[in-house]
């Protein structure tokens, strides 16, 4: 039942009824986007001439210029349309005379597809033909839209040109880095689909690169991709930007140029060599398929791709190159088209080694020796077959992952790589900053020279006032005409709480460097807290100067605050140290708002010993006010001074405890997150209140629903047949149970999951409510988490039963929670340790081997006793778990059936311990109603019935199976023509685990199966696997899998994906080879998995690590108990209901702490 929560009798009188008739509101500077010029909007008409621009501000620019209309795929804190869709907001008209429609689209299956209709539909106004189409997007956009370029690609002769501005960022929850450039699935899809694929090599080539990738598409659907991360949102001055006006002359002159250098019989390659000629001639540049720099007799050259990995190695190899290294970079600009002669060209003949900067999505493909990058394989190609050296020079691949953060120091010692000798391995990690190179000694060039160039750092974090002091200084500094500046901004919501650091750079020359400040003159530490959470002073030069904000100013206090090592290493590089007191202004201690102008103000002091009335006018253009900076600036001298560093800190000595900070955060987000979070309290109630709301439902908003609080749509079903499949004495009890649908009307379509909202164990929960001292029949009023004005009523009993996961397993921040409502001091520090890392070992214990539930602690720790309220909010709710649907209902109209495995231990406690979702089911008997809800799953039949299916299930992973052998069979009776089907099944032992024998047999029998691949691995001396039944059939795979296109289908635990996987890919080599054709197997599985016809349903049910997953694959292969994972993977099972000796086996490949921390199912 719900209830509407009442509304206030009226709005509150705005904030003008509280002000006194002087005050006036003082402007903030507000950061509208981390991808805009110093966070702000730009007008259209002011990206020209000299100006102060980000690349992605750029890029929108030529996109909306040039384009008919915009289609992006932008997650909302990427912001890569931002200032696109404000232009197109304004009505401001593009290069053809209308406004650009910007069309903001969601990035999921079927992306690209409105794009398409709209190319191609009836009405579209064929005048616009040659009006390129632009889509904005990150590379995490490329996996949804593979299928549209694809039909693109196909259709391109009668399409409109078309361009894609991709920012190479993507998330990547496992790494410490969760914002990561990814460049490696552009090129597979360029390559795959024969895209076009370009990249700059710095910021200020993004606005020429764009342009040069719009009229590239005039040629071929092109890919213009660029670093997403850092560079692409980095402000610049831009000396040469074009104009609208500019944009559209030079597409035109430029477009004329090349039909004049072009024959209508020209390659590809042709055609795009011509227009780069026409594209350097028209704008005065030199660019190129390749660009080379370094030494001209180099020994060892690196091939990169990407805007960092191309900006970094050319400055480094440039500066090494001055000296006696015979070294040099091989950029690529245009990767697709591939030119080998144009890469060949600008390679020395004196080379002997070819460094691949490749990247490769994970760390588990950089360490599988049977990876390759995409870059590596084409310059392999190129080099092989080249005559160009006598001995040819060797290739060495040195992947790196996505989540590679490249710095001076890593990517110098690259250049320092031995020359390998023949025969020795090709692949090398380039990963390590720390591991030395053997016999060499690496000196780090220098490559911006620090009398040229003033840099500044701030760190603070996302709370403070002062948070987006920064943007307003870059800002204040960017009116000097004379220099040039730069700002990067970089946020890390994980530590501290949410930390921002922002970079500053200022230079009469142009600045480029891409990577953050390593010797910074004056670094702003605006809240001490960071000090225990980064090396801020590794980024700061010998001699600069500290600056720390500190409410009161003293230093006795600095020095409880500051770490030793950092206050032995502020004496040790000679810093000059200032504080800034907060308090000793009046304003800001009357307004904390007023810290940002305080900070300004102090930077101006300090850095630029400036504080003229002309910078205090320029600074209150930006923010704040005249009287406002001026009042600040009166006190300015007790609120920012220069302290002495004491003597003693020199004399501290500090132990190397192995304990390093990160000198750089790690980018998790573009924006801070809000930590506001408008909950609304659990109330307690008595049945008189909920029988005012069944009474009087209009004047309450009272309205009645099946489990309220679930937010997925739900049915009620009963109990049909519940029949075990296994002997009593068989030591798995699997079972299949049926559900008669009723009048319920539920629809269920073939491969969906049946997701079970169970419920708690009723002698449990009346156990638990009697030793806490609940009143069962008190009533709870809880909001719903969908729409907190409404609020799910239950009774305490209820929501034991069926919304509070009570006897579930705790995380850690549990602990921690439980923690404050402990009266017994001793309680409450254990219950902090275990919630902090000094009780890791334990909550390990704890959680994998005594299975602890929530209710387990609340009776350990008696003086921790919060009110049932608050343990609604502190104990997770309860979630459904969800069974392949093992019916079909075509064939079973009013039912639904499921396969399940029983899961039960005895603790080290003695007690008896089940997985809650397969004892309910067990429990239930003929009659008994079940809360169920449907989800879609990846296991789709294929579109023809004619088309064969293969099927390999492991246990009770042929659930799935049966529906799909149902549905054939029903087609097969209604006279339709079916493809053949193949099912290949594994278990232990046939007599005990032969499940569904008879149906498949009956199947096979009627003509429906056509071949039964049965693998009992323990009914013989030799173990036989799924696998091993398949590579004895290889030649009905062949018929079925290549020849009459049949989709291929795997369900149940990962480890035989490897080997069936290596079946799969000798079925098409074996084919290829008798037909004569040249096919790579691994990427025909790649094509197979995109096309639907290769489906790992194990993989989707899966949530842990890819790392762990492989290990535990691995490990558990040849092990007895490798049905260990198949409960793990198949049946939704919480790890904490697994029996100790299984919690061995995972614990051994699952990282120390980790295994509390995943949710698995």
């Amino acid at each position: 039942m719900h209830f509407q929560v009442p509304q206030s009798a009226g709005p509150a009188p705005p904030p003008e009824f509280f002000q006194n008739d002087q005050q006036k509101p003082v402007r903030q500077f507000k950061q509208t986007s981390s991808s805009l010029p110093f966070g702000q909007h730009v007008a259209f008409s002011d990206v020209a001439g000299p100006t102060y621009v980000t690349p992605q501000t750029l890029i929108q620019q030529v996109a909306y210029a040039l384009s008919d209309k915009l289609f992006t795929y932008s997650p909302d804190t990427f912001d890569l349309d931002v200032a696109a869709k404000r232009w197109s907001a304004e009505q401001t008209p593009n290069a053809h005379g209308y406004t650009t429609k910007v069309s903001a689209m969601q990035t999921r299956a079927g992306a690209g597809s409105i794009a398409l209709g709209y190319m191609f539909s009836n009405d579209f106004d064929i005048t616009k033909r040659h009006i390129p189409q632009t889509l904005i997007g990150s590379s995490s956009s490329l996996t949804y839209l593979r299928a549209a370029l694809d039909q693109l690609s196909l259709l391109y002769s009668v399409a409109n040109p078309f361009v894609a501005h991709i920012a190479a960022v993507d998330y990547a929850g496992a790494s410490s880095n969760a914002l990561v450039n990814d460049y490696a699935i552009a090129q597979s899809i360029a390559d795959d689909l024969g895209l076009g694929l370009i990249s700059g090599a710095s910021p200020y080539e993004s606005q020429h690169m764009a342009l040069f990738a719009t009229l590239m598409a005039s040629i071929t659907p092109t890919l213009h991709i660029y670093d997403g991360v850092a560079i692409g949102r980095e402000t610049v001055r831009v000396i040469d930007v074009l104009d609208q006006g500019g944009l559209a002359r030079n597409r035109k002159l430029i477009l004329d140029e090349f039909d004049n250098r072009t024959k209508k019989r020209d390659s590809l390659e042709s055609r795009v060599s011509n227009l780069l000629d026409a594209f350097n001639d028209e704008l005065g540049t030199e660019y190129g398929f390749f660009e080379y720099v370094g030494s001209s007799e180099a020994e060892q050259v690196l091939v990169v791709f990407g805007t960092v990995e191309a900006s970094l190695s050319s400055q480094i190899a440039s500066e090494l190159a001055k000296g006696d290294n015979k070294v040099g970079v091989v950029s690529v600009r245009i990767y697709r088209p591939f030119l080998e002669e144009e890469f060949l060209r600008v390679l020395p003949h004196t080379l002997q080694q070819l460094i691949v900067l490749g990247q490769v999505r994970d760390r588990e493909a950089v360490a599988d020796p049977t990876v390759f990058s995409n870059l590596y394989n084409d310059v392999l190609a190129a080099v092989f077959f080249s005559s160009k050296w006598s001995t040819a020079p060797s290739v060495i691949d040195a992947k790196y992952p996505r989540d590679r953060t490249w710095a001076p120091e890593s990517m110098t010692k690259l250049f320092y790589t031995p020359i390998l000798a023949k025969g020795r391995p090709r692949q090398l990690f380039a990963g390590d900053d720390t591991a030395p190179v053997e016999g060499a000694e690496i000196e780090t060039p220098r490559i911006l020279d620090p009398s040229a160039i003033q840099q500044y750092t701030f760190w603070n974090t996302d709370e403070s006032p002062s948070t987006n002091s920064p943007q307003a200084i870059g800002k204040l500094l960017s009116t000097n005409s004379s220099v040039n500046v730069t700002l990067k901004a970089t946020h890390d919501n994980l530590i501290q709480g949410g930390v921002k650091k922002s970079d500053i750079r200022s230079s009469k020359k142009t600045v480029e460097a891409a990577y953050s400040n390593r010797e910074a003159d004056v670094v702003f530490v605006l809240d001490s807290i960071i000090f225990k959470a980064a090396d801020v002073l590794h980024g700061i030069r010998v001699e600069g100067t500290l600056v720390i904000l500190l409410a009161g100013g003293q230093i006795e206090a600095l020095e409880k605050i500051l770490p030793e090592k950092v206050r032995k290493e502020i004496h040790s590089k000679n810093l000059t140290l200032f504080i800034v007191d907060p308090e000793a202004s009046i304003s800001v201690k009357n307004d904390a708002d007023f810290q940002t102008y305080l900070i300004q103000l102090a930077f101006l002091k300090i850095s630029q010993k400036d504080l003229s009335t002309n910078n205090l006018e320029k600074l209150a253009a930006i923010n704040g006010s005249t009287e406002t900076f001026e009042g600040i600036n009166s006190d300015l001298e007790s609120a920012v001074r220069q302290v002495s560093i004491p003597e003693a800190w020199r004399e501290l000595e500090m132990q190397d405890d192995g304990h390093h900070l990160p000198s750089e955060i790690s980018v998790n987000s573009f924006v801070s997150f809000d930590k506001e979070e408008s909950q609304a309290p659990s109330l307690l109630r008595n049945w008189e209140a909920v029988a005012k709301g069944l009474v009087f439902k209009e004047a309450y908003g009272t309205r009645s629903a099946v489990r309220p609080d679930l937010s997925v749509k739900t049915w009620v079903v009963n109990v049909k047949e519940n029949r075990r499949l296994t002997p009593k004495d068989y030591d798995r009890n699997i079972f299949h149970i049926e559900f008669d649908l009723g009048q319920s009307g539920l629809k269920y379509d073939i491969g969906e999951a049946l997701g079970i909202h169970a419920e708690n164990d009723l002698d449990e929960v009346n156990e638990f409510i009697n030793f806490y001292g609940l009143n069962p029949e008190e009533v709870v009023e809880v909001p719903l988490r969908e729409d907190p004005k409404f609020l799910d009523v239950r009774t305490v009993h209820q929501a034991l039963m069926q919304n509070v996961d009570i006897f579930g397993r705790p995380p850690k921040r549990f602990y921690e929670a439980l923690a404050e409502f402990a009266s017994d001091p001793d309680e409450q520090k254990e219950l902090l340790a275990l919630g902090g890392p000094e009780g890791a070992v334990e909550f390990k214990r704890r959680a994998e081997v005594d299975t602890i539930t929530y209710a387990d602690i609340l009776l350990e720790f008696p003086s921790a006793h919060p009110s049932f309220h608050d343990i609604v909010k502190i104990v997770n709710p309860m979630k459904r778990r969800e069974y392949s649907i093992a019916s079909s209902q075509k064939v079973t109209p009013t039912s639904v059936a499921l396969l399940i495995v029983v899961i039960g231990w005895v603790d080290p406690k003695g007690r008896d311990r089940f997985g809650q979702a397969t004892r309910y089911l067990n429990e239930r008997k003929i009659g008994d109603r079940v809360t169920v809800s449907v989800k879609p799953s990846v296991m789709k039949l294929p579109p023809s019935s004619t088309q064969p299916l293969i099927m390999s299930g492991l246990g009770t992973g042929l659930a799935p199976f049966r529906a799909f052998v149902q549905y054939r069979a029903w087609e097969k009776a209604q006279g339709k023509d079916i493809g053949s089907v193949l099912l290949y099944m594994g278990a232990r032992h046939q007599r005990e685990e032969y499940l569904y024998g008879e149906e498949w047999e009956a199947y096979q029998d009627a003509g429906v199966i056509t071949l039964l691949g049965r693998a009992f691995s323990r009914d013989q001396p030799q173990k036989i696997y799924i696998q091993d039944r398949m590579r004895q059939t290889i030649d009905d795979l062949i018929q079925a899998y290549i020849e009459d296109t049949g989709a291929f289908y795997l369900c149940g635990p990962t480890w035989p994906v490897p080997d069936v996987t290596e079946v799969l890919q000798e079925v098409i080599a074996k084919h290829a080879k008798a037909t004569g054709k040249k096919v790579d197997p691994r990427k025909e599985i790649e094509r197979l998995k995109d096309d639907s016809r290769y489906v790992l349903e194990g993989e989707s049910q899966s949530s842990f690590p890819a790392e762990v997953e492989r290990q535990a694959n691995s490990s558990l292969h040849q092990s007895t108990d490798w049905t260990v994972f198949t409960l793990v993977h198949l049946f939704g099972v919480d790890s904490s209901h697994l029996i100790p000796s299984m919690h061995i086996k995972l614990a051994s490949v699952v990282p120390s702490g980790d295994l509390a921390m995943w949710t698995i199912g």
